[in-house]
């Protein structure tokens, strides 16, 4: 069993979860629900949660405000949000687990099947240092990532990566040093990640860094040769913004 707790400041948000929980979730017991950090922050405190379902937006004090006070942290942390670009941007960037209101069931579960072993690691520390960071320095986001790779979470600088090539449900990561990582993440989250770092989706498979581009070959869609001798295809609906891309870049 998971003792957790459910931080939300909307009573009939923080109901529903417990509702879905409930039916879907069996393993999960929930021994309070507070409707502010301030509370939480005490309720952590006194019973020690495995796991928190955590709600970013809230008055006074925030989320991730919340989370500064337990860090090194002595649970695991599930987000819970309305949809916030940045924030889950940012979530995303340090590979959590975060749920989308209204929580659809079948992600509530796979979130929680993720929640293997009730006491968090190091890994999971890093993991939250990490969205600190991006969090209180949104002009640095971007430096690092944390890739879930099938070894565990791999930190790389944004930089290093070359270009990234989508295979169903998961994404290939081609790096600098021709190192391959593979990612249970799809491209259309990476392409979200990344768009404003100077990654561009040039194909439904492809997503590439725009500075390892060392020429585009001219074709129905065209070809870039990246800096590592590979030639990725260009589809025909995205080679104008990649020529418009280049030529506000030379």
């Amino acid at each position: 069993m998971i003792r957790a707790i459910v931080v939300d400041d909307e009573p009939y948000a923080s109901a529903a979860l417990q509702t879905l929980l409930k039916k879907h979730c069996p393993d999960v017991v929930v021994e309070t629900a507070c409707n502010s950090a301030l509370e939480a922050e005490r309720v952590i405190i006194e019973l020690k949660p495995q796991l928190v379902f955590l709600d970013i937006e809230m008055p006074h004090r925030n989320g991730f405000e919340l989370l500064e006070h337990f860090m090194p942290p002595s649970f695991q942390v599930i987000f819970t949000t309305s949809y916030d670009q940045y924030a889950i941007k940012a979530i995303r960037f340090s590979a959590l687990d975060y749920l989308l209101k209204p929580i659809d069931p079948q992600e509530l579960k796979a979130a929680i099947a993720k929640v293997s072993k009730p006491d968090p690691n190091e890994l999971l520390t890093q993991q939250l240092q990490l969205l600190m960071q991006t969090i209180r320095e949104p002009a640095a986001t971007g430096n690092r990532i944390a890739l879930p790779t099938l070894e565990g979470l791999q930190m790389v600088a944004i930089d290093t990566i070359l270009y990234c090539i989508a295979s169903s449900n998961y994404t290939t990561f081609v790096m600098k040093d021709k190192k391959k990582l593979v990612i249970s993440r799809t491209l259309k989250e990476i392409e979200e990640m990344l768009e404003d770092h100077g990654f561009l989706r040039i194909h439904h498979s492809h997503l590439v860094n725009i500075n390892a581009i060392e020429k585009y070959i001219r074709g129905e869609g065209g070809t870039v040769l990246m800096t590592d001798g590979t030639e990725l295809d260009v589809s025909r609906s995205r080679k104008e913004t990649l020529l418009k891309t280049l030529q506000i870049r030379k």
